[in-house]
């Protein structure tokens, strides 16, 4: 079984209490945003792992959403995330590792957490996405596209990411997104995966 060492929890855990968060936009990322906005079923289970501060979780609470669960292997993020959340009975948090987390949901949503990732771990992370997802369930969410240089974030392309996805995930949406937040246009890839 993998699991994430522990200076890596460490790591992450001193980026948050430090504030040194460059890749934190501070609101819900573009595409994921209208993406949410279209979904009608306010019941479906999702799970946002590797959630940092956790906008798009706190953007479902307040759009009605009721079954909405975080994972964070670092404690500041998801405390961070309770300070703006109030008291909600809809919002589940899980701090621990993301690969010995056992449950099953209708949607996760990739957000900034495949590129900190060890590229090592890539094609556990699509086998443990896989495993996380209901029959028919959903992976969407943005992969970077960029040279994978060191991290993270951890850049990858289209044809890297197809070994790791294709025998477990049909495509229903894989191009490149065209509203993306300013400071990562044109370098992000609009997933919605289903799982097969």
């Amino acid at each position: 079984m993998i699991k994430t060492k522990s200076k890596d929890v460490q790591y992450w855990e001193d980026r948050y209490r430090k504030d040194k968060t460059g890749w934190d936009m501070h609101q819900v990322s573009p595409p994921l945003k209208n993406y949410l906005d279209q979904i009608q079923n306010k019941e479906i289970k999702i799970l946002i792992p590797g959630c940092g501060n956790a906008y798009e979780a706190e953007y479902l609470i307040h759009k009605g959403f009721k079954d909405v669960h975080v994972l964070d292997i670092a404690n500041q993020p998801l405390i961070n995330l309770q300070s703006r959340v109030s008291e909600s009975n809809a919002l589940h948090i899980h701090q621990t590792d993301f690969f010995e987390f056992y449950d099953t949901f209708d949607l996760i949503i990739e957000q900034t957490f495949f590129c900190a990732l060890n590229p090592d771990l890539r094609l556990a992370y699509a086998e443990k996405m896989y495993d996380l997802l209901n029959k028919n369930g959903q992976l969407v969410g943005l992969l970077f596209d960029f040279p994978l240089i060191s991290g993270p974030p951890y850049g990858g392309n289209i044809n890297e990411y197809y070994t790791y996805f294709r025998p477990r995930f049909e495509f229903k949406t894989f191009q490149r997104s065209y509203n993306s937040y300013k400071k990562r246009f044109p370098k992000e890839i609009f997933i919605n995966l289903v799982k097969k």
